[in-house]
């Protein structure tokens, strides 16, 4: 069991994607390509990593917009769940957005991925929206429902 008190957030580096992406194919469905992380380094979006001692467990992608930061992806690798660690990194991440003076955090979730979204309303968020036909699924698209978190 990892001491929750021992990881750290810090930076993504390009050498990082190949657990990452190890991470997202496990995790998602419809996982996100090497092109996409990729991208979201080189333009400029906030790429964290979450490691314990010199393990990636997990990942965050959010990208600025203005005065409020859209939280793109998040995700804890399998053998790590379960243990709190999704509810700590996400307020790691709330807490990294306070710091940087955003007003508010957005982000989508499927309406099939319940347990996320019991997470993100005990750490604050409120839906504002739905997206209709926004996710892949296998059979067709998947609605997703659209949540804020108006920091403090």
């Amino acid at each position: 069991m990892i001491d929750k008190t021992g990881l750290q957030l810090r930076d993504m580096k390009p050498d990082d994607l190949d657990a990452v992406l190890r991470i997202e194919q496990q995790v998602h469905s419809h996982p996100w390509t090497r092109g996409n992380f990729s991208d979201s380094l080189l333009h400029g979006h906030i790429c964290k990593a979450y490691v314990d001692m010199d393990e990636i467990v997990g990942y965050a992608i959010l990208m600025p917009a203005v005065d409020e930061v859209h939280l793109l992806d998040i995700c804890i690798g399998v053998d790590y769940q379960r243990k709190g660690l999704g509810k700590k990194l996400l307020k790691d991440i709330l807490a990294l957005a306070n710091e940087l003076k955003f007003v508010r955090v957005l982000l989508e979730v499927r309406p099939s991925n319940v347990a996320a979204i019991a997470l993100y309303r005990t750490m604050g968020f409120d839906e504002i929206g739905l997206r209709r036909g926004y996710y892949p699924a296998g059979q067709g698209r998947e609605d997703a429902i659209v949540m804020e978190n108006k920091l403090p």
